[in-house]
């Protein structure tokens, strides 16, 4: 059986082509990214980090940022100096570039103050003469609501209405009504809306007919951070009562004092007897004054049982109800009121006056004739 002879030479020439395959094969580099995706809230900061691997030192290269699809310069780093003449002018002033370890080929772009611009991803882009590449990262901007409000209102039907108003939240805010178990409660309206600067309002209402829900709370959060607020609204029992129909009750009773004083008023004026109706006798009955005191101490009490229907319980949230607007119809009530009144006693009492003096006047003519009958027969 014959065996294969080898030479030394055959071997040296195969190890030789071997090494020169190897040294000549570039070694592939990467562009990574420590985080894919962050999270950073208005008016805070976000740093943006990407590096080689495996790491060799990038103070030759070209290190840019883009925010888009390389449609808006962020930063430019180039042949050893910051170039920023062609980065987009929203980020002036608000860039840090950390180059500590460029060395080993990571480098960190810090962002302050960060705006709701800013939301969206970035591309970090290393490049020199042999080798180009990027890696992407998302960064998603965050903003929870600085002011809520919440408004109750009584309508003329039984039951409350309550509205929850936030402002100031980004990405758009979730809003629910909760009870006192826990279980949503059904609103009769949601709305959004979005300001200049990108930040969300949202409003929601909520109509409340009996006292089984209990105290409620209005609640919102951010769906991307998972923050939130709750604002905790107690509900006296006081508040579903029908106090509305005293208020009705009052009216009518004001209404009919009022008719009651026009009657009297021109059957004083027309001098029609068949009522047998003396104003001025009338007024001065303590009657009289007292209805007149009673309801002008009725509408402060009534203002002030409408006044208690609002609670400040919980210190944290505002409470509003539009009694400028009740104030003014009760004052105006009060004024039309004591103006028919002041009228009504202008002209009675100068209807009394001219009656006297017709009165005086008449018996003057009587008493001139008494003195000229008694002159007759004397004569």
């Amino acid at each position: 059986m014959m065996t294969p002879k080898y030479s030394y030479f055959s071997g040296y020439y195969v190890g030789f082509l071997f090494l020169q395959v190897m040294t000549s094969t570039p070694e592939k580099w990467t562009v990574i990214t420590p985080m894919g995706h962050l999270v950073a809230t208005v008016g805070g900061q976000a740093e943006l980090s990407c590096q080689l691997s495996p790491p060799q030192s990038a103070e030759h290269m070209e290190v840019s940022w883009f925010q888009g699809n390389h449609s808006k310069l962020v930063h430019l780093y180039r042949d050893g100096h910051e170039v920023n003449g062609n980065a987009a002018p929203e980020y002036a002033n608000r860039i840090e570039f950390v180059k500590k370890a460029i060395g080993d080929g990571k480098v960190t772009l810090r962002l302050h103050n960060i705006s709701i611009s800013d939301n969206g991803p970035y591309q970090c882009s290393f490049k020199d003469s042999e080798f180009r590449g990027e890696a992407v990262m998302n960064l998603s901007v965050t903003a929870l609501g600085l002011e809520t409000q919440i408004y109750i209102q009584v309508p003329s039907t039984g039951g409350l209405t309550l509205e929850c108003n936030s402002g100031g939240w980004f990405p758009q805010p979730q809003m629910e009504w909760r009870d006192n178990k826990g279980e949503v409660v059904p609103h009769l309206s949601k709305s959004y809306s979005q300001d200049e600067a990108g930040l969300f309002y949202v409003k929601m209402i909520v109509f409340l007919q009996n006292k089984s829900q209990g105290n409620v709370i209005c609640y919102i959060y951010n769906p991307l951070s998972g923050e939130g607020k709750q604002i905790n609204v107690f509900l006296a029992d006081s508040l579903f009562d029908p106090v509305h129909i005293w208020l009705i009750v009052l009216i009518s009773v004001f209404c009919v004092v009022l008719l009651l004083f026009g009657v009297l008023l021109l059957c004083q004026y027309f001098k029609i007897t068949v009522l047998r109706c003396d104003l001025i006798h009338l007024l001065n009955t303590s009657f009289a004054q007292l209805l007149c005191f009673v309801c002008s101490c009725t509408i402060p009490i009534i203002y002030l049982l409408f006044r208690k229907r609002v609670s400040l319980s919980d210190p944290l949230f505002f409470l509003y109800n539009d009694w400028i607007q009740d104030i003014s119809t009760m004052v105006i009530v009060l004024m039309t009121f004591y103006s028919v009144l002041i009228l009504s006693l202008y002209l009675t009492i100068k209807g009394h006056i001219r009656r006297k003096r017709i009165f005086e006047k008449n018996q003057q003519i009587r008493e001139q004739q008494n003195v000229e009958m008694e002159t007759l027969h004397e004569k």
